[in-house]
């Protein structure tokens, strides 16, 4: 099947329609018009078969995952999701493959609000990369740079789940089926905070999601605010499956540094926070409180123990580290 068959027949009118597309798939760009009183962010990620998701991954998790982690880094922002493009390395021309990836991008694309508007098709090896494009009012963003000394730090949901997941897939440890059941959706089936994104829109001082590993996050928080952060281990947010492989002899290293969490990691004046209950029940989302932003010293993150400092020294996930 040739290049834009494939497109024709699967890539077109994916997801939402919304009347600011003044021109979506088929020509040579895309158009959109941004309302009045808006601004546009715009976010793109690329995974690739091999470091991001393994061979033989259904297409259904494949258009799943690569929509939600784009979303998320929207919901890291507090933008409303709105345009979407996806440029493809494809390895074979499978027609069902296609049709069960395009169905799925589809259906979560219109969950989310999102319309599939152009993008590429290229021979090659699986690589799939999708931006993603979402609406902020004039003036009004979640950023990195934000976090002041004073501010608490929160995290959305809970962590470690994927990270556990991955070592299981990857041969590193042994997990009982029971217990990889249980936290393997979290590595595949990610759920991006997009609603709770615009509630804590001009409520927080700092934003982001948790992708690459909440130590690693803090860390960019951190360095982009010029602070330090402080982190109780025994804060973090943990599923029953985590806290259950922990009471086996676990540890907590995929929670602190595994990434894949999609959550968000936001900090907030001890002033501001009393709203996070609110917010916390009207969305039915916990949001815990594991940490504090201080002064910045010679380490951009700290680890502590019941109030204890400790040595573990984690890093997250870099690519070419």
């Amino acid at each position: 099947m040739a290049e834009f068959t494939i497109i024709e027949k699967y890539f077109t009118e994916l997801g939402s329609d919304h009347k600011e597309t003044l021109l979506s798939v088929g020509d040579d760009a895309a158009v959109v018009e941004v309302p009045e009183g808006f601004e546009l962010a715009i976010s793109v990620d690329t995974m690739t078969e091999g470091i991001h998701f393994m061979k033989g991954l259904s297409p259904e998790l494949l258009a799943h995952k690569l929509l939600t982690v784009n979303l998320s880094d929207m919901a890291a922002m507090g933008a409303k999701p709105r345009w979407a493009t996806l440029a493809m390395g494809l390895d074979a021309h499978d027609e069902e493959w296609l049709e069960r990836f395009s169905t799925t991008l589809h259906k979560t694309a219109k969950a989310y609000g999102v319309q599939i508007i152009g993008g590429d098709t290229t021979e090659g090896p699986l690589v799939l990369t999708l931006t993603i494009m979402g609406l902020l009012p004039i003036g009004m963003r979640m950023t990195r740079c934000g976090a002041k000394v004073g501010d608490k730090v929160y995290c959305s949901g809970v962590v470690g789940d994927a990270g556990l997941a991955l070592t299981k897939l990857l041969g590193e440890q042994a997990l009982d089926d029971e217990l990889f059941a249980q936290v393997l959706p979290a590595l595949h089936m990610p759920a991006p905070q997009v609603t709770l994104g615009q509630r804590l829109l001009g409520q927080v001082n700092s934003c982001i999601d948790i992708s690459d590993g909440l130590i690693g996050d803090c860390e960019h928080i951190a360095n982009r605010s010029n602070v330090s952060i402080n982190i109780e281990l025994r804060n973090i947010p943990l599923s029953p499956a985590y806290r259950n492989y922990i009471e086996q002899g676990g540890f907590m290293r995929y929670a602190v540094a595994g990434g894949d969490d999609y959550q968000l990691l936001f900090t907030i004046s001890e002033e501001k926070a009393a709203v996070l209950e609110t917010i916390s029940k009207d969305l039915d989302v916990s949001l815990t409180e594991i940490g504090s932003v201080v002064a910045r010293d010679d380490e951009l993150v700290r680890l502590f123990d019941d109030g204890k400092p400790t040595t573990m020294k984690l890093k997250s996930f870099q690519h070419f580290s």
